[in-house]
């Protein structure tokens, strides 16, 4: 079957979020493979936001967080919990907005290219599994409203996967 994402790109990032998510909700099924599911959701966001150069996620494993599935250019393979955003917001439990990663204190480059960042961390009975980190070629490309819809997307996607099949997909 054929999946599509229908957004109009001239509305408000905030009109965008609330068109996408009934559509991503669709696309995830806990009877689908885990890893089609969060491979369907960076995609669907990457293709409904111009602004978003990479997105995908890493997740939790030996107190490293290691590539999943993604969209963009090639990305650092492991992070160090507490190492740059994404080992930060690991860590902290908590979303890091980053309007200017040149400024972030041991931010870690894997795209040259990247200018600001926002990383949410995936809660499942309020362990940390991993985190959704979303890069933008654009200074200050992600505020309040980013952060707000993308911890729901990300609650909703914790809610419908079953945790026992994430084992199998980063062992």
């Amino acid at each position: 079957m054929a999946e599509q994402i229908i957004v109009n790109k001239n509305l408000s990032d905030e009109e965008i979020y609330k068109t996408i998510i009934p559509q991503i909700e669709n696309l995830i099924n806990a009877d689908d493979a885990l890893i089609s599911s969060f491979a369907n959701f960076t995609a669907a966001l990457k293709e409904a936001f111009d602004k978003i150069s990479w997105i995908g996620f890493y997740f939790l494993k030996d107190n490293k967080l290691v590539l999943g599935p993604f969209q963009g250019k090639i990305a650092c393979t492991e992070i160090e919990l507490g190492k740059g955003v994404c080992g930060t917001s690991a860590l902290k439990k908590e979303t890091i907005i980053v309007e200017n990663v040149n400024e972030f204190p041991g931010h870690i480059v894997c795209d040259s290219e990247s200018k600001s960042e926002i990383v949410i961390p995936l809660l499942k009975d309020n362990n940390v599994i991993g985190v959704l980190d979303l890069d933008s070629y654009e200074y200050s490309a992600f505020n309040e409203i980013d952060k707000i819809y993308l911890e729901n997307l990300c609650n909703l996607l914790m809610k419908k996967i079953r945790l026992n099949q994430l084992h199998n997909l980063i062992v």
